[in-house]
């Protein structure tokens, strides 16, 4: 017999084992993020005492809602667990203008059969070891990179261009992993900037927002600097194919792709051309 009920901070290592044992990155710190985080909707799938399955649905705004941690112990797939987890989110998920998500390939026609669509690719890039050598960079934005301070100012760029406001997720982003916290100012107003968070596989970066790509390359590229012969991951929308060349030339390689889908129309205007990083699959 499966209950579908809340999850809670009491279940957050039996939730990180199931993402463990899919290889994932989250740690649980980020379990407790999103348990703990006003608005979100945590749900798992019980089997007598133990967690089966879980999912997660960020709430950005109460305008975007965003699922994120589908995820079912392989010996009870088959059973329609997803579909339920599935369903009590959508239930609960009805008022909002927009239902999102980042779904693997194995996810992708269950939420096909859920009324999602799809919207574009991401390519989950990851390295062993970031270079210690200083990346050579023709522009002048190097210069002008500094540390976020005050997460307002990035909270409003991001919300132009992610298109609601992610403070909340912006200042977990910039305490949990401050060595990848970097803006640029023009005019003295932000036009790009970087994010990550630890992993427990890699350390990944993103969001990362930039008015060109030389600037995204030149934020990303300074979070190299302060984070060397580390593993990184970065989900990097596919249109950007200079990114994605830059990334190669470094020694990236692409690990995996992820589908953007939508159920409902975006209920804004966003900047998806400033977008080159996202926060990966459970944030958007």
């Amino acid at each position: 017999m499966i209950e579908i009920r809340a999850l809670t901070i009491k279940d957050i290592r039996q939730a990180k084992k199931l993402s463990d044992a899919e290889l994932w990155n989250q740690t649980e710190e980020d379990w407790k993020f999103l348990i703990e985080n006003p608005g979100t909707i945590c749900i798992a799938a019980k089997h007598r005492e133990k967690i089966v399955g879980t999912a997660t649905a960020m709430n950005y705004e109460d305008k975007i809602s965003w699922i994120g941690m589908v995820l079912v112990e392989r010996e009870f797939r088959g059973q329609g667990i997803s579909k339920l987890l599935l369903n009590e989110l959508l239930q609960q998920l009805k008022s909002f203008r927009s239902v999102k998500l980042d779904a693997t390939p194995a996810g992708h026609k269950i939420y096909q059969n859920f009324g999602f669509q799809d919207e574009f690719i991401i390519y989950r890039m990851t390295i062993d070891s970031v270079p210690a050598k200083k990346v050579d960079l023709k522009n002048n934005y190097y210069e002008k990179i500094s540390p976020v301070a005050d997460i307002s100012e990035v909270a409003e760029f991001d919300r132009h261009v992610f298109g609601a406001d992610r403070s909340q997720l912006i200042e977990f982003l910039k305490n949990n992993f401050h060595e990848a916290a970097w803006l640029i100012k023009e005019k003295g107003k932000v036009s790009g900037f970087s994010l990550g968070r630890t992993g427990s596989r890699f350390y990944h970066i993103g969001p990362l927002s930039a008015s060109s790509t030389e600037m995204a390359i030149a934020l990303i590229s300074k979070v190299f600097e302060k984070i060397e012969n580390r593993p990184v991951a970065v989900d990097v929308l596919e249109n950007n194919k200079d990114l994605i060349d830059f990334l190669t030339a470094v020694g990236f390689h692409k690990e995996r792709h992820l589908i953007r889908m939508y159920r409902k129309p975006h209920p804004s205007e966003t900047l998806n051309e400033y977008q080159y990083l996202v926060c990966g699959p459970e944030f958007g």
